[in-house]
């Protein structure tokens, strides 16, 4: 006898084997906290084209959203203050997987003005945590929640900054250990005034030296020139096979950015300082960036940054995430338009023993397996490093 629906459905319910998992229970967001872990050590003084930063101690802040059912969502402690004052009577009561009007109700409740800044970094750091404990709760990481793309991500090591002391021979040797921890791709930044153009060429003409043909050379400006200045930087470097050019101009000149964009061939990056969607809509708008960086975090979450990258993929625009792997990580392996990570192997995570780098091999890393986000210290780390 031909098999019907009403027969598929009777031998479902009667065979576990063919049953439906059982959904999720109901669950509710009931308040925040705050973990604070500081490290032994100091940092080192360093800089890019703009700031001076580091000399103190190492830490981590991490923001806790907590359940009725016992599941924690973390995430990256990102403006506590706004979180406890302007955001958590938003999210008090909401079930974690109403994720979309979860983002909606942080985002319309600050209109006047309209929410940018500090306060949108603040619903990023939210919005990840609540997809933490969404993937907690169905017990899958979060980019299997997301949909899953792909399993292996390449990665980049971010450093070369400048530093006290730090000359070509020193900047050189740093490259050469990413080389040999695994990397294929580095990056360093350019872009200081005291240095000059023709100076900071050399220094990438020592790089390229250090680290041979074959690995790729990142340079951030921190947003250091003019168009025209930014222009003539690119032209010097060229011939050293530049694989971006990131933040040449000032993060407002989308003009200037587009201009650095037309006149050379090295791919252009720019977005790291805009948030939301309607952000990077006016980027992509102005044609500034051959690629776009917008933090995950610092743009509104992964919430937000799924509609970013959906919005680049429409104009054939790749994305790769300013900031902390452990937060863009699931974004890189579940969207398509993804093209490589930043991490920070001897700028913060040699400082962070509670939350240690991905392993690399030849460039990638596995996307990780834990539920959740992974941004989850052993106790035993939170209770050796934990501000009482």
């Amino acid at each position: 006898m031909k098999p019907t629906r009403r027969s598929f459905l009777q031998l479902a319910a009667l065979t576990p084997s063919l049953a439906l998992p059982a959904a999720p229970p109901p669950l509710k967001i009931t308040g925040i906290g705050q973990i604070r872990l500081q490290f032994p050590g100091k940092t080192p003084r360093m800089r890019n084209s703009i700031i001076e930063s580091g000399g103190g101690s190492p830490g981590m802040n991490i923001l806790e959203i907590y359940t009725d059912q016992g599941i924690t969502g973390r995430s990256s402690a990102e403006r506590m203050p706004l979180i406890q004052s302007d955001l958590l009577p938003r999210i008090v009561g909401e079930n974690p997987f109403f994720v979309e009007r979860i983002w909606d109700r942080m985002y319309r409740h600050n209109r006047k003005p309209v929410a940018k800044g500090e306060y949108i970094r603040a619903m990023g750091a939210v919005d990840i945590a609540v997809w933490d404990i969404i993937g907690k709760a169905l017990g899958m990481p979060v980019y299997k929640v997301l949909g899953a793309y792909n399993e292996k991500i390449r990665v980049y090591a971010a450093g070369g900054y400048y530093e006290e002391g730090k000359g070509l021979r020193e900047l050189a040797a740093e490259m050469e250990g990413y080389v040999r921890e695994g990397f294929r791709a580095v990056k360093m930044k350019v872009g200081w005034n005291a240095i000059g153009l023709q100076k900071d060429a050399e220094r990438v003409r020592a790089v390229r030296d250090a680290v041979g043909p074959d690995v790729d050379i990142l340079l951030d400006a921190n947003n250091a020139w003019n168009a025209y200045d930014a222009i003539r930087f690119g032209r010097l470097v060229d011939k050293y096979n530049i694989y971006w050019f990131e933040e040449p101009v000032e993060p407002d000149d989308f003009k200037g950015c587009a201009e650095v964009k037309q006149a050379l061939d090295i791919p252009i990056v720019a977005g790291e300082n805009e948030f939301t969607r309607w952000g990077a809509r006016e980027l992509i708008e102005a044609r500034s960036a051959d690629i776009l960086n917008l933090d995950t975090v610092w743009s509104g979450g992964i919430t937000e940054y799924r509609k970013i990258a959906a919005l680049a993929s429409a104009n054939h625009i790749p994305v790769a995430p300013h900031g902390n792997p452990h937060m863009a990580v699931h974004l890189l392996a579940s969207t398509p338009n993804t093209l490589i990570m930043e991490t920070y192997p001897g700028v913060q995570s040699k400082y962070n023993p509670a939350m240690p780098l991905f392993p690399v091999k030849d460039g990638y890393i596995q996307a990780p397996t834990a539920p959740g986000i992974g941004y989850d210290p052993e106790p035993a780390m939170i209770e050796k490093y934990r501000v009482k």
